[in-house]
């Protein structure tokens, strides 16, 4: 009998539960473009807000985290898009700083992240805005429990962080992380398995074949 496969993410896949564990919430008014011609996207959700802020940010040249912000940004008429081959926050930076040293830049990024581009930047003589437009928060799971032997796909270190919120650990579960950064914030005692690309789909097809 296969395993079952709880996704938390609220994207959908034939065959996969999806159990979101976060969910995101717009905290600014207003995106000021002024004084940039570059606009640095941490996540797919960050262009969604901006482009109900000021959807004006298309005008610009955009540099996305990874594929999925690349595509939501030229989904919603951006023409100018850069994503870079390893889809962390700190090889983005770096990336930054290899090609994009005379551009004006603005991070829109959450309120919390896991690397601070905007620091590591300045320092090396980038100039560069921050844009806080949205946070990210818990979604609560009251009375539902997960039945044994599942296999669960985190997406983000905060969709773990999220989860033990609502869920305990049961040593039958297997593991599924998008990525480092995300296998970090697991606790050390749970053996996970890491995705070969950072995206949803690998992790959903790495989890098809654990079943």
């Amino acid at each position: 009998m296969k395993s079952d496969i709880f996704l938390c993410s609220p994207k959908k896949f034939e065959g996969v539960f999806s159990l979101p564990t976060i969910e995101f919430k717009l905290i600014a008014n207003e995106l000021n473009l002024n004084e940039i011609d570059t606009i640095l996207f941490s996540s797919k959700q960050a262009v969604i807000f901006a482009n109900k802020l000021n959807p004006a940010w298309k005008e610009r040249f955009i540099i996305a985290v990874g594929p999925a912000t690349a595509k939501m940004a030229k989904e919603l008429g951006a023409k100018e898009i850069y994503y870079p081959k390893n889809y962390y926050g700190k090889e983005l930076a770096k990336d930054v700083l290899k090609y994009f040293q005379k551009k004006k830049i603005l991070y829109i990024r959450p309120k919390i992240i896991s690397f601070d581009s905007k620091t590591f930047l300045q320092r090396h003589g980038i100039f560069i805005k921050e844009a806080i437009i949205y946070e990210t928060i818990c979604k609560k799971y009251k009375n539902f429990s997960l039945p044994k032997n599942v296999i669960i796909i985190f997406t983000s270190p905060s969709t773990i962080e999220c989860f033990f919120k609502s869920f305990e650990w049961d040593e039958s579960f297997k593991a599924v992380v998008i990525g480092k950064s995300t296998l970090k914030k697991l606790p050390q005692n749970i053996n996970a398995f890491v995705a070969k690309e950072p995206t949803i789909d690998a992790c959903v097809e790495l989890a098809k074949s654990l079943q």
